[in-house]
């Protein structure tokens, strides 16, 4: 798969974070304050660039966000962040959507990743190498202290996802993760898990996007305290991988528009204009012979008219799928009433030249009807083109607009 060239290096010297770790947590008063205080303390004495401490808290009900409060207080790179509802993945959709900082991370608050992997881990998203970065257990050079239970639990999760979604990443769910933002801009509306499965679905997308994800080995000590419900969190995993691999397999995931960094389909307005003209050459030929099959029994006109309806019908849809990269069923009824707008200023065209040609030679021959019409076809392929590419499908769309399964 074609990847992204490398990104543009960050400056050193930035005013404004460079660096937001968001710390997502639900109901942890008893490890919340030692574990952000920790951070902030290893961010500052280790990180050379400014960054930022958020915590995320989801719907909380103990004293998680008056600890939370009182540290954004007293720390000066620490903020928090309530959500009225519970979930990870909602809680670092809603931190990283809402930050400025060039570069994303996120850690599990129990910091059972040793921290001295976090410089290594946004590095390679700071230097332009990398678009996602992520804590692996299960490479070489990893060191793990779990229990059998997870350990397996773990190798059979991701071996499934490599078995039913051929994903070539090694550890989905290291709670250790970091995200260029035009990165994460483009990935997260695309992302429908608000809970566990938020890590591995985003990765799958990226993955496919041909996007650069960086692994690299982590020194990782389980958390004997932790709340996470394995086999609730494992039936809401399989499900998750269900549903998005129906969703790979119908085309619903505009994986091909991700690919270009602006939201253009692989090769640009260069690759645009080879596949529009290679759909429009199709249409030009589909046109002629269905304006001459239709022309002895309803006239000229009529013949006109419903041959364009026709090839612009399929027009659209090719070009909607081809040459912007749209896939699913996500926004295509509205597509194709512009893209009838469109076709009515071809109609407009190609009809005035076809009275005009009537008008100065009323017997004309129909070869010189013919010629005529592809000289206003080309001419209304031209204006249909930049009105598709400014109007029908613009650059806001490619990359983002996607469907349910």
């Amino acid at each position: 798969m074609d990847q992204l060239p490398l990104r543009t290096p960050l400056s050193a010297h930035h005013r404004e974070p460079v660096l937001n770790v968001v710390v997502p947590v639900y109901n942890e008063q008893q490890d919340l304050e030692a574990s952000v205080r920790r951070l902030h303390a290893h961010l500052r004495e280790t990180f050379p660039y400014p960054f930022r401490v958020t915590v995320a808290d989801n719907a909380s009900t103990d004293a998680t966000p008056l600890i939370a409060a009182r540290l954004a207080a007293e720390l000066p790179e620490t903020q928090w962040l309530r959500l009225a509802e519970k979930g990870r993945g909602r809680a670092l959709h809603a931190a990283w959507s809402r930050s400025r900082a060039p570069v994303l991370a996120y850690l599990d608050v129990d910091l059972s990743t040793d921290l001295t992997a976090l410089l290594p881990l946004v590095a390679p998203l700071i230097s332009g190498h990398s678009d996602i970065a992520i804590g692996t257990r299960l490479a070489p050079g990893s060191r793990v202290v779990r229990g059998p239970k997870r350990e397996v639990i773990s190798r059979c999760y991701n071996a499934l996802l490599r078995s039913t979604l051929a994903v070539q990443f090694s550890d989905a769910q290291c709670g250790f993760k970091a995200v260029r933002r035009d990165v994460a801009e483009r990935l997260l509306p695309l992302v429908k898990d608000s809970e566990w499965f938020f890590d591995t679905e985003l990765l799958v997308i990226a993955e496919r996007a041909g996007l650069r994800i960086h692994e690299i080995p982590v020194d990782w000590v389980d958390d004997p305290d932790s709340r996470v419900d394995i086999f609730a969190t494992a039936l809401a995993d399989l499900r998750g991988i269900a549903r998005i691999g129906r969703a790979l397999a119908r085309g619903m995931l505009p994986t091909t528009a991700l690919r270009q960094g602006d939201g253009e389909p692989t090769g640009g307005l260069a690759g645009q204009l080879l596949r529009f003209g290679a759909v429009g050459a199709v249409s030009t030929i589909g046109y002629v012979l269905l304006y001459a099959a239709l022309r002895p029994t309803v006239g000229p006109q009529a013949a006109n008219a419903l041959a364009l309806l026709a090839c612009a019908i399929a027009n659209t849809a090719a070009n909607r799928r081809l040459t912007f990269g749209l896939r699913g069923r996500g926004g295509a009824l509205r597509h194709q009433a512009k893209g009838l707008l469109v076709f009515g200023m071809g109609l407009a065209l190609t009809s005035g030249s076809l009275a005009a040609l009537h008008h100065v030679a009323p017997g004309a021959a129909r070869l010189a009807e013919i010629a005529v019409l592809v000289a206003a076809n080309l001419a209304a392929t031209l204006l249909r083109f930049l009105l598709l590419r400014a109007w029908v499908f613009p650059a806001r769309l490619r990359g983002t607009e996607h469907t349910a399964a």
